[in-house]
């Protein structure tokens, strides 16, 4: 453990896409640069905003926002539905031009990556990071367009390089270090930190932690015994300090979508179509990361009832899509009526496929194989260009969503 602040040179640049979604949709249609523009996953006035331009941002536009009510800020907001494969791409650009400096970099989410520049040859080790921030920055121009921008931090840790990133959005570029580091805590609330929100401001308040400084004055058993009461306290003690505690990488647990209807008033029959087309997609996700799956459980919101969910343990893995679609359907013949919402999330999740006849009865190798073609056919050629036929048509209801929070589906 080191009570000191780590005194390295800063090894870690963090970079953050500016309002990344909007700013793609402004890169890509020139006459709305400028503009204020919300990206939502369906175009009604009651959808929440996914995400908005700095020009929405300065007119009180904020994510999770109602259209509705985001037009009553901004009368002139131009409200566009997500499209997924214009953000892959981006995502993928941006991750091959980090890979040109390290090759050991991690993609936080979507818009979010990081490069650690320990693991990084002589070379690019003896270069400026500063300079190399610029040279992304002009790299995104140059290959992705000139509306693009990003914000780039550099520290010692991956959590002092996130909230460099943060200090002068947008398009910023800025370091912390062991020199500056209660300078720049001095102008932060504990709510600008990463990771300390409501909940834990609340926890870090009861013992008279009410700033960044105080946070980082703190002793290690102060924070480990009395305010997080576990080993986070030990994490956030090093962490703040710049230390690495965050290189951790996490398996997944579990894959889910979920879905709100776009009508009321449809039919059981209609809303069991799009559960499974929903079961299509977690199937393909979960497969993707070579995962099989012991537990089903499906929820419902009703309009009388409120949430309502079922789930139901296998006593073998599976990993297709009729599999999966077979048991939730079973599950969901004891919802109540008047859904409005519905999810599919599939848990207990083991690596590989197993050697063991499948769940109903076929033999497993017929059943891998059919599936892993069908996954080779729509890799190649688009996302569904072959699913059930129960599913046609649902596709234009059940868009695929934005992912925020992880890049394995990407």
């Amino acid at each position: 453990m080191n009570d000191s602040y780590n005194p390295e040179r800063p090894m870690v640049l963090h970079i953050d896409l500016n309002s990344c979604f909007a700013t793609v949709e402004q890169q890509a249609r020139p006459m709305l640069r400028g503009r204020p523009v919300a990206v939502v996953n369906r175009r009604t006035e009651n959808t929440m905003i996914v995400t908005a331009s700095y020009e929405a941002k300065r007119l009180g536009v904020t994510l999770g926002m109602r259209v509705r009510d985001a037009k009553r800020l901004a009368p002139d907001l131009v409200a566009l539905e997500s499209d997924p494969p214009k953000y892959r791409f981006v995502y993928h650009k941006l991750m091959d031009i980090m890979k040109r400096y390290s090759a050991h970099i991690t993609m936080k989410s979507i818009d979010e990556g990081v490069i650690d520049f320990h693991f990084a040859t002589d070379a690019m080790k003896s270069r400026d990071l500063v300079e190399i921030g610029y040279e992304l920055k002009k790299a995104l121009k140059d290959e992705i367009g000139v509306w693009m921008r990003c914000n780039v931090g550099i520290g010692p840790n991956r959590f002092l390089a996130k909230t460099a990133a943060g200090l002068h959005k947008p398009d910023g570029l800025d370091v912390i270090d062991y020199t500056n580091l209660r300078q720049t805590f001095a102008t932060l609330k504990l709510t600008d930190l990463t990771g300390i929100a409501g909940r834990n401001e609340a926890r870090l308040n009861r013992v008279g932690i009410y700033t960044p400084l105080e946070f980082l004055d703190a002793d290690v058993e102060t924070l480990q015994k009395i305010v997080f009461k576990s080993v986070n306290g030990v994490y956030w003690h090093q962490r703040l300090r710049g230390w690495e505690v965050d290189d951790v990488s996490h398996d997944v647990k579990t894959v889910g979508r979920e879905y709100v209807l776009e009508s009321f008033d449809l039919s059981r029959t209609e809303i069991l179509q799009r559960l499974h087309h929903l079961c299509e997609s977690v199937g393909h996700r979960m497969r993707s990361q070579n995962k099989a799956a012991r537990g089903v459980l499906v929820g419902v919101r009703s309009r009388s009832q409120g949430h309502w969910h079922a789930r139901r343990m296998c006593p073998l893995p599976f990993f297709s899509n009729q599999a999966i679609y077979a048991q939730a359907a079973m599950l969901f013949a004891q919802a109540p009526d008047d859904v409005v919402k519905i999810s599919i999330t599939c848990y207990e999740l083991e690596s590989g496929i197993s050697n063991q006849l499948s769940l109903f009865g076929d033999q497993l190798a017929r059943e891998q194989h059919v599936t892993d073609a069908i996954d080779e056919i729509n890799k190649r050629f688009g996302d569904r260009t072959v699913h059930s036929a129960n599913t046609l048509g649902t596709g234009f209801y059940v868009k695929q969503k934005v992912p925020f929070g992880s890049t394995r589906f990407l």
